[in-house]
């Protein structure tokens, strides 16, 4: 139930009993009462569909009763989540310790001994509702509390996500290399696995965006980070721009044979976009360059060497006539192992 309707702590009360003077008597003694709204019940089976749809703010209800005895009931109120939590006054002719006892195991709130006088009703009603209202905006400001966590947790995590991608491709940005490349060279040495690194440069991109404008220019850059992307199908590894016209592939626990194919799948992959490149020297076609180098990262092979050789590799790649990979000197002998795909 939402606080938010009872601000002013008005009571609605739900009398369940069979008898039908000690409903008029109760109706009698509560008319008078500006902040209590009286409703009745006098058929225990229909007590919890009627509380579940007038949400009282407090139950009267009696104890012997034909259908479904009170001690059920009351159970019964608290095993749903519309009544779980409503203050039940048991109405009872009963003055038996013992009766009082079992009805609060069942989950009473309070005893009365019917016909109870005015003044303490009223006064118990009042009570009553008053705490259980007051638990009732704690609970909403405890779960809209809960709310704002979560929603605060999804937005960070939409943050995060977005602070790693880069703007124009949508794929992972420098940061996000930075930190990927840095978490698998640990796990590298850890491991003692490979590590292989393709960095990729898109031919004479220089020439393109001269000619066909930075619009068009920033449009395949795009498309070609996309395509690398849907070239490098492992989950394992990342795909990220390195800068400008200039892309960098991690792949974990990869040979250089394994670098090396997937070089010759991604050259593939940018001719296949077929965007037309008529003043390059190499292709009519938009093509890319990549250099490769795999290590076991260790005290002897750091992280800046492997980026070093993947960058050498790269440069050896471009001055081999471009449009080809070229695999570091220092992983084999130098070799092109793909040129005019």
């Amino acid at each position: 139930m939402s606080a938010q309707s009872n601000r002013t702590h008005t009571s609605v009360v739900l009398l369940v009993d069979d008898q039908h003077m000690v409903a008029e008597g109760i109706r009698r003694m509560l008319a008078d009462q500006v902040d209590i709204r009286f409703h009745y019940c006098d058929n225990s089976l229909d007590a919890l569909q009627t509380a579940a749809r007038i949400k009282p703010t407090i139950i009267l209800q009696d104890l012997i009763m034909p259908e479904l005895d009170g001690y059920a009931l009351l159970q019964r109120y608290r095993q749903h989540s519309a009544t779980r939590n409503i203050p039940v006054i048991i109405l009872s002719n009963k003055d038996d310790p013992r009766d009082k006892s079992l009805a609060f195991e069942h989950g009473a709130n309070d005893y009365l001994v019917k016909l109870p006088n005015k003044i303490e009703l009223v006064a118990r009603i009042r009570a009553h509702t008053k705490n259980y209202l007051v638990q009732c905006e704690r609970d909403d400001a405890f779960d809209e509390l809960g709310r704002l966590q979560r929603q605060l947790e999804i937005n960070n995590e939409e943050l995060q996500k977005l602070t790693c991608l880069d703007a124009l491709t949508g794929i992972a940005n420098r940061r996000r290399f930075n930190e990927f490349f840095t978490k698998e060279c640990l796990r590298s040495a850890r491991e003692k696995t490979p590590l292989s690194l393709l960095l990729i440069d898109i031919d004479f991109f220089k020439l393109y965006n001269d000619n066909h404008g930075h619009l068009r220019g920033d449009d395949a850059i795009s498309a070609v980070a996309k395509a690398l992307q849907r070239a490098v199908q492992r989950p394992a590894d990342l795909v990220s721009r390195y800068g400008g016209e200039e892309f960098a592939v991690v792949l974990p626990n990869t040979e250089i044979d394994g670098a090396s194919m997937l070089a010759k799948t991604l050259h593939r992959a940018v001719m296949k976009l077929y965007i037309a490149h008529p003043h390059s020297e190499v292709s009519e076609y938009l093509t890319v360059s990549v250099g490769i180098a795999s290590r076991v990262i260790n005290e002897t092979n750091s992280p800046e060497q492997l980026i070093e050789l993947a960058d050498r590799a790269l440069y050896e790649a471009k001055h081999s006539g471009r449009n080809c990979s070229k695999v570091s000197k220092a992983c084999y002998s130098p070799r092109v192992v793909s040129h005019s795909l």
